[in-house]
């Protein structure tokens, strides 16, 4: 199994389109890129402990290669938008892929390359690439928080139409039962 920390704004979003994702064993939600030891989310909510969400996705790369699980991250939040998603503004929603060692650069680099010479987005992208720091996992209230709330504001209006498009898009890539 392989682990990929991504953060592409909130970490509600990312972590729902994940788990849905054939391959992908395990998604925690969690916190990297600051200076804070062990930060709480109100303390990241502030925008000043330089810590991102993020997600930790864990996947078997023979099912799901590196390359393909950026390729899906390129399509389901706005990479362009530097420190933001949507109303979701700070340094806490950048977008970032923190990676594990040369090789994921590598790959990371040029998928990013590749995505922005598609011109699948209007502006360049600015997602920030580097090096894995420390993760630290969220409060257990914020796992698995779309499926234990869908029918809330934020995951009705923010969260469902990012999963349904994604499932539109990504049908084939879907574990059995996921619709």
């Amino acid at each position: 199994m392989a682990i990929a920390t991504l953060g592409g704004g909130c970490f509600w979003c990312v972590e729902a389109v994940y788990k849905d994702l054939e391959g992908v064993s395990a998604v925690l939600s969690g916190y990297a890129g600051g200076t804070v030891p062990h930060p709480s989310y109100e303390q990241v909510c502030t925008g000043t402990t330089g810590h991102a969400e993020v997600v930790q996705v864990t996947y078997d790369a023979a099912v799901l290669s590196y390359a393909d699980l950026l390729r899906i991250f390129f399509t389901i939040h706005d990479p362009t938008t530097l420190n933001r998603q949507g109303n979701d503004v700070g340094t806490q929603y950048r977008s970032v892929i923190f990676v594990g060692d040369d090789e994921e650069r590598r790959v990371a680099e040029s998928v990013r390359d590749e995505i922005d010479a598609a011109t699948v987005w209007n502006g360049s992208i600015v997602t920030e690439i580097a090096p894995l720091p420390a993760f630290y996992p969220a409060e257990a209230e914020h796992h698995d928080y779309f499926a234990l709330h869908p029918g809330a504001g934020y995951c009705r209006v923010v969260i469902a139409p990012k999963v349904a498009k994604f499932r539109k898009a990504f049908r084939d890539r879907l574990k059995q039962g996921a619709a």
